[in-house]
């Protein structure tokens, strides 16, 4: 009762995968007997062979989790990849810095730390990516006779 020739049969007249063909079990004997493509053909016209529809990968859970994403979720630590600089780029990392030391030049400045003449100098070595950390920083301040005598 092997029924391999007529599957493949049907599966190239249907032109789909012989996996695909799907035989009415109340039908075998009929399908079991033909032997030719005119009978197979004969078979899917009346609908004991069919080709289903192809069954696809539902996109409902991607959906979700793209929606859950763009409002900010399942970003944490544990969703991460990659190395520790992978998520930020080189120029958001040089903003934070930059933004950091600008911020304690400004404050040396107002309580007079630090000269004019100082900051403007800091800051344009600062502009040129000399320094990694305020710390660095206020040591090449220091280093430099930048600080202010009190």
């Amino acid at each position: 009762m092997s029924l391999k020739s007529q599957r493949r049969l049907a599966a190239q007249i249907l032109k789909a995968g012989s996996n695909r063909v799907w035989i009415d079990p109340n039908r075998i004997d009929d399908v079991e007997v033909a032997i030719t493509r005119a009978e197979i053909r004969k078979l899917i016209h009346e609908g004991a062979i069919k080709k289903p529809p192809a069954k696809g990968v539902s996109r409902a859970r991607a959906r979700i989790l793209h929606q859950k994403k763009k409002q900010g979720l399942r970003r944490g630590a544990g969703s991460r990849k990659g190395s520790k600089r992978a998520k930020i780029t080189k120029k958001d990392r040089w903003m934070a810095r930059i933004r950091v030391l600008r911020r304690k030049m400004r404050e040396w400045k107002a309580s007079r730390a630090i000269s004019d003449d100082a900051y403007r100098r800091l800051y344009m070595v600062a502009q040129g990516g000399r320094f990694a950390s305020v710390g660095e920083m206020e040591r090449y301040a220091k280093a430099n006779g930048m600080w202010r005598k009190r």
